[in-house]
């Protein structure tokens, strides 16, 4: 049906505004502001920067809600809880960068406090800034690992129902399953992520989301209402 093909190349679009808004810019600004010093020593020195990628994490994980919501009638014509859970996981990654975005915002403001000429510099400015620091870690992985989790269910889906090309969501369910084992998980258990691991599902998303916006979600039969299809024949009923 034209109206798939076309929710496909939607979701397309609205995956490609995810990697960029969500998954890449934001972390770009934020590695240009931490420098050597980090985020706490700097995030003064360039307020506006610091603001845009909050700012930008906010929106583009909103973005997988609108996935969730656009795809919602295709994936629902599959499996309603299929759906169900791509739009749980989503809201939950949305409204985990919420507070993630808080955290930076607490960061900024602590720098741009400890930055003034008359601040006092003592153990309760480090006392904060290891807090702070610290319930930003865990909420920023916390959500890194829901966020990913919605894409790599977003991939098994696409593979289950053949929705695009089986080797291309393999190939996205792949590697969000090796971003999740070597730096979300490893972010959560306060070891050092291991950040090549989540170089290939940059390309991956990329490749989906390219191919949704040019061919659009595959035409497929609608999966039967019941778990199991029965047909009768001969007087005999096969499963």
């Amino acid at each position: 049906m034209d109206s798939t093909r076309g929710t496909g190349r939607i979701v397309g679009l609205l995956l490609l505004v995810h990697l960029a808004v969500g998954l890449m810019t934001p972390f770009i600004l934020l590695d240009r502001v931490r420098g050597a010093a980090g985020l706490l020593a700097n995030a003064a020195g360039s307020p506006v920067l610091f603001r845009t990628a909050a700012l930008l994490l906010v929106v583009g994980s909103a973005m997988a809600l609108a996935v969730a919501v656009a795809g919602g009638r295709v994936f629902r014509r599959h499996s309603e809880s299929t759906a169900s859970a791509l739009l749980a996981l989503a809201v939950a990654a949305f409204a985990l960068q919420v507070v993630d975005a808080g955290a930076l915002m607490s960061i900024l403001a602590l720098s741009q406090e400890y930055a003034r000429p008359d601040a006092v510099k003592g153990d309760l400015h480090q006392a904060l800034a290891v807090v702070i620091g610290a319930g930003r870690r865990w909420v920023h992985y916390s959500y890194l690992l829901v966020a990913v989790s919605w894409i790599l269910l977003l991939n098994a889906a696409l593979l289950r129902f053949r929705l695009v090309p089986r080797a291309l969501a393999a190939l996205g369910a792949a590697a969000c399953l090796l971003q999740i084992a070597g730096v979300s998980v490893p972010g959560l258990l306060g070891t050092n992520p291991i950040m090549v691991m989540a170089m290939p599902l940059a390309p991956a998303y990329l490749g989906l989301a390219g191919w949704l916006m040019i061919r659009g979600f595959a035409d497929r039969p609608d999966a039967p209402s019941g778990g199991t299809r029965e047909l009768e024949h001969g007087g005999r009923v096969a499963r």
